[in-house]
């Protein structure tokens, strides 16, 4: 979990992340319109954005509920080198599973599915992700699908609930992976 910051969310700190998360939602992965999907996330996110670069996979159960998500966009990735430089590439954020659906391989299938959308729907080999370093189910996870270290930055902030029930900035360490998309094992092993 968080280090730092109260061990669970208070009504008010979890109603402010939700917020905040749902208005990151409607700016990255902006709806193409239509009436389909209305109801299951606000802002309509089930459909294709308008110019297909920016992607969110929804895993919905039985009933059409969320319950979870993979966002995919083409962003910009620093280098992080001693250059400072960046360069444009798909980007994974936002997996998620709600806590009752995890251990049954849906993160697994998500991942997959951005990296679908990646290498055939925009044509990218490789995709990217940043992920907390404290995360280590996660790191654990992406390592497991063929994801490697390229750098780690500690000079990262993080949202972190408060004892006195606010919601404050905090310092993390940040991993950025990468995997190789349509190379077979021996690509993602060695990096080709």
């Amino acid at each position: 979990g968080k280090v730092g910051g109260a061990k669970a969310l208070a009504p008010a700190q979890a109603n402010t992340l939700e917020r905040q998360q749902i208005a990151e939602f409607k700016k990255r992965y902006k709806s193409g319109g239509g009436k389909g999907n209305a109801g299951r996330l606000p802002g309509n996110y089930a459909r294709r954005a308008p110019d297909s670069r920016s992607e969110l996979v929804l895993c919905l159960d039985g009933k059409g509920e969320c319950i979870g998500c993979a966002g995919v966009e083409v962003d910009r990735i620093k280098k992080m080198d001693g250059y400072d430089g960046s360069f444009s590439a798909p980007l994974m954020s936002n997996l998620a599973i709600s806590r009752k659906y995890r251990r049954r391989g849906l993160a697994e299938e998500l991942v997959r599915a951005a990296e679908v959308i990646a290498r055939r729907e925009w044509g990218y080999d490789d995709v990217y992700l940043y992920v907390e370093k404290r995360n280590a189910p996660a790191v654990k996870l992406y390592k497991k699908l063929g994801y490697r270290t390229l750098w780690e930055d500690d000079t990262a902030t993080t949202l972190l609930p408060t004892e006195d029930g606010r919601v404050a900035n905090g310092r993390t360490t940040i991993v950025c992976m990468k995997k190789r998309l349509g190379s077979g094992l021996f690509g993602n092993l060695f990096g080709m």
